[in-house]
């Protein structure tokens, strides 16, 4: 058995702005899985097509359950490889990823296709497949249904990390990330609490004050 998925998405960028930003997606303050990323391979073949390979290493945290499976010198990092075809002259853009390592574990690949959106030219779609799958013996199905809702997981970051891109690629003040928010709303709660309590300090002083000039009189 192989779990399955397909989605849709739309990003509202044109396909040059989406192709220049694909190369420059890491870092963002959503990707902080992605440790490094390589290219390995790259060329322009003769009908103008280009090809390219990378070579990618991500962060690979386990569940509980799975770490009890394998040694604790197991390696938690993930190495994944990205076949990427790009068609300038129809302005698509194909991409394919599969990791080298734990693939007794588990197995994902992804294909992703890139075009002009086809009810507004000025954005590009982003069609997305990907299988998982596992040879692990009486525990494949869990390993599945993890994988699956850890890719489903990523995919939300990555189009978040996408959207940042092209926000600073564009020029645009690129949206705050949850952390960068909590943290501003934490020093706005400090600042508020030292207020009240100086405002506090100054009602009891004069109230004190009058307290001492109504005894004097």
């Amino acid at each position: 058995m192989v779990k399955y998925f397909l989605g849709q998405s739309v990003l509202r960028s044109s396909w040059d702005q989406v192709f220049a930003a694909f190369w420059q997606r890491y870092p963002n303050p959503y990707s902080k899985h992605v440790l490094t990323e390589d290219i390995v391979h790259r060329e322009v073949t003769p009908d103008q097509k280009l090809l390219s390979r990378r070579l990618l290493t991500k962060t690979n945290r386990m569940p509980r359950w799975a770490e009890r499976l394998f040694p604790a010198n197991v390696a938690h990092s993930v190495y994944i490889l990205e076949d990427s075809i790009v068609d300038p002259q129809n302005q698509t853009m194909t991409t394919f990823t599969w990791n080298i390592n734990h693939a007794r574990l588990m197995v994902v690949e992804e294909r992703c296709v890139y075009c002009v959106n086809s009810d507004n030219s000025g954005w590009t779609e982003i069609r997305r497949e990907a299988w998982v799958s596992s040879s692990l013996f009486g525990v494949s199905r869990a390993v599945q249904e993890f994988g699956l809702a850890r890719f489903k997981s990523n995919v939300t970051k990555t189009m978040k990390g996408f959207e940042y891109i092209l926000a600073k690629l564009q020029g645009e003040a690129p949206s705050k990330t949850l952390v960068e928010t909590a943290k501003e709303a934490k020093e706005k709660a400090k600042e508020t609490a030292l207020a009240a309590t100086e405002k506090a300090k100054d009602l009891a002083s004069k109230a004190a004050t009058k307290q001492q000039q109504q005894q004097l009189v």
